[in-house]
């Protein structure tokens, strides 16, 4: 699911930040594996691959516990294919997001008779959120982490994500923050801390909030405010979406950009969420077919 992609997406852009996050320790010099394990086809949503000089580091996001075959098994599959094939030590962690109903067990063991494997386990929800705060890399997990004001959390996440420097890093920190928060917070909610808040300090945004604001002393100021923040929020995720399908996919071709960029706010929101689980460049095209014509 979309939650998990985006965790091995953010592992495998910081590996070292998470690595070190999760290990308590630098970890350097760190590689992503890109590899296919034998026997059959892994699945790799969720699930990134690192290798140091002399260990692996194999890091499993998970929302929910439930998995066919159950987790305990899956991770000693997956040592064992890792050690047969690279022959180094394996650090495994699951890191679960979200907690689960009250009463489930978190194993962090697979035991049959003679057979007993453990790896590591990180409840998100248990976590300082300081280190998270303090790491552009792992700030969009923040949400999840442990606290007594959620909504002050998220109001600190979104002051954080204020003082980033670079335009494009601060948006794509925010659309990455913004989807992870879904899990716990309702939407509303993180419209109203990220969109407005955070928006205010785009180009882009106070531009197009300026000419709202000439044209509400015509027609009405508080409708042309309306319009003015609503097309912001709009050209704000148009920009953020095309550069995450040309990262992904390559350029990509001037009737696909008109599209997208005709699509109204809601479908965009809709579609940065949807294109992390795109595997090809097709499937953002079928997914575009789906979508009711412009007005």
């Amino acid at each position: 699911m979309a939650f998990d992609n985006l965790c091995k997406l953010l592992s495998e852009k910081y590996p070292d930040r998470f690595a070190t996050w999760l290990l308590g320790q630098p970890v350097t010099p760190l590689k992503v594996l890109k590899t296919e394990l034998s026997i059959e086809p892994i699945r790799a949503d969720s699930i990134t691959f690192l290798q140091t000089q002399d260990r692996i580091l194999h890091l499993e996001f998970q929302v929910k516990l439930d998995s066919d075959p159950p987790l305990p098994l899956r991770m000693l599959d997956y040592w064992v294919r890792l050690h047969r094939l690279y022959r180094l030590p394996i650090t495994q962690i699951l890191v679960c997001l979200l907690p689960p109903p009250p009463g489930t067990p978190i194993a962090d063991t697979f035991e049959l008779e003679n057979t007993r494997h453990q790896y590591q386990v990180v409840c998100l929800w248990e976590q300082d959120p300081t280190p998270l705060l303090n790491d552009i890399a792992l700030l969009p997990l923040a949400p999840l982490a442990a606290t007594t004001n959620p909504e002050q959390l998220l109001t600190s996440i979104a002051q954080q994500i204020n003082r980033i420097e670079s335009t494009q890093q601060r948006q794509e920190v925010s659309s990455y923050t913004q989807i992870l928060a879904g899990l716990k917070f309702r939407q509303p909610l993180i419209q109203q801390i990220f969109r407005e808040s955070l928006m205010r300090e785009s180009v882009i945004y106070q531009e197009i909030l300026q000419e709202g604001l000439q044209e509400g002393r015509q027609q009405g100021l508080q409708q042309g405010l309306q319009q003015g923040l609503e097309e912001g929020r709009r050209a704000e995720g148009i920009a953020l979406v095309l550069r995450q399908l040309t990262r992904r996919f390559g350029e990509l071709d001037e009737s696909t950009r008109s599209r997208i960029a005709d699509l109204p706010l809601a479908t965009i929101e809709d579609l940065s969420e949807a294109l992390l689980d795109f595997a090809q460049a097709n499937d953002l095209e079928t997914w575009l077919q789906t979508q009711p014509p412009a007005h």
